[in-house]
């Protein structure tokens, strides 16, 4: 039986462009971890850190739409230089802020100026569409990004904290940047792949997210950043609890490898479902899987709790994406994709705020996963309808 992801890299300057969005999506994950570490480490406060970290997430999730849209008239290799350079040169301005005394004004203006960082993610997609649009192997591809996703938040946070532990405090995010810098520069320079630009007069004035799909899988995509957000918090306070804080990282592996295990699984079946039926059970997935996660009542238990969440997360977000392919134009794709990735950061930075004050006010955390699995379910209803299920 031929491997479906391997036939993925027949065509010429894939294994180019995979490789350097692989590498350029590797910051996202370590900036924000590493804001964190080195701030706590050299301010000691970290409502500080955590201020400063949610600045830079939260401008990412509301720049990249924007920076995506300038793509989709422009193209990747004219708008990604410069959105990387005001990036790193917000990062350039943060980590002179913490080796000189410039003043806390300097840190929050680069935090600013990094989450100028495009959605890399998204970028690659869009080639992948360009390859394989209206072909099985677009699924494929997509689950094929959506686990390489999933490996960046597995290795980026520790080798951001673990460089600004080891080396010294400012390690973390220089790499994420140098790493920024290298991976776009990579990408641009493979102009064979590059999506077509928008042509004049193609409504481009307009946001995607006033289309009405974009905004119902918006929404779907931020109710399951909220669940993503809720276990990463709520698993370190229940197992520091027990005095294992350092068990926090292999619950947080085992939602994670769950949802690359499903992932690769589903990219490789054919499925003939309509899409608006499967995004439709993997809301019903979701919102069950949230049950056993609010009851473990043990390290173990919790893991294989998680590891039974992440299985609907992949697949969910592959379908997700596989319908906004379907209900954007073709050359707005690329801002098409990176709503749902900013919807689903938002989602992640809500869920983390929302379980640590459940956690402050004596709950678990999770209830707010519970939650959330319940709007996953409603709008997941929603788009059932409304997408022709």
């Amino acid at each position: 039986m031929a491997n479906p992801y391997r036939s993925l890299f027949d065509l010429p300057g894939t294994r180019g462009f995979a490789l350097a969005g692989l590498l350029a999506r590797l910051p996202l994950p370590m900036t924000g971890i590493g804001i964190i570490t080195l701030v706590s480490q050299l301010r000691g406060s970290y409502a500080l850190a955590g201020a400063l970290a949610a600045t830079f997430v939260m401008t990412y999730a509301l720049l990249s739409p924007q920076i995506s849209r300038l793509v989709d008239r422009q193209g990747q290799s004219r708008v990604l230089p410069l959105a990387t350079l005001v990036s790193v040169s917000g990062s350039a301005l943060l980590l002179a802020g913490t080796w000189w005394p410039l003043g806390d004004w300097s840190l929050f203006l680069g935090a600013l100026l990094a989450g100028a960082m495009p959605s890399l993610s998204a970028m690659v997609r869009a080639r992948w569409t360009v390859l394989y649009r209206g072909r099985a192997e677009l699924q494929t591809a997509y689950s094929l990004e959506t686990v390489l996703d999933e490996l960046t938040f597995i290795v980026g946070p520790p080798l951001s904290v673990g460089l600004c532990v080891a080396l010294f405090p400012q390690a973390g995010p220089l790499l994420a940047a140098l790493l920024l810098t290298l991976g776009v520069s990579a990408l641009v320079m493979q102009r064979g792949s590059e999506p077509p630009v928008l042509a004049p007069g193609q409504g481009e004035r307009t946001s995607l997210i006033r289309v009405a799909e974009v905004r119902l899988l918006t929404l779907l995509m931020m109710a399951m950043g909220v669940i993503v957000g809720t276990v990463d918090i709520a698993s370190v306070a229940f197992a520091s609890g027990r005095g294992q804080a350092g068990a926090a990282s292999l619950v947080l592996s085992a939602y994670a490898m769950g949802s690359c295990l499903a992932g690769l699984v589903f990219g490789a079946l054919k499925l003939n479902q309509p899409l608006p039926r499967l995004l439709l059970i993997g809301a019903l997935a979701t919102a069950a899987s949230t049950l056993p996660v609010w009851f473990a009542g043990s390290i173990p238990g919790l893991a294989l709790a998680v590891f039974i969440a992440g299985l609907s997360f992949a697949p969910t977000m592959i379908v997700a994406m596989s319908l906004i392919e379907r209900s954007v134009p073709e050359q707005r794709l690329t801002e098409g994709m990176t709503w749902l990735l900013a919807g689903l950061n938002i989602g992640v930075a809500m869920g983390a705020a929302l379980a640590g004050q459940g956690v402050d006010l004596g709950g678990s955390g999770f209830e707010v996963a519970v939650v959330a699995g319940g709007i996953v379910v409603l709008v997941g209803g929603w788009g059932f309808r409304r997408l022709g299920g």
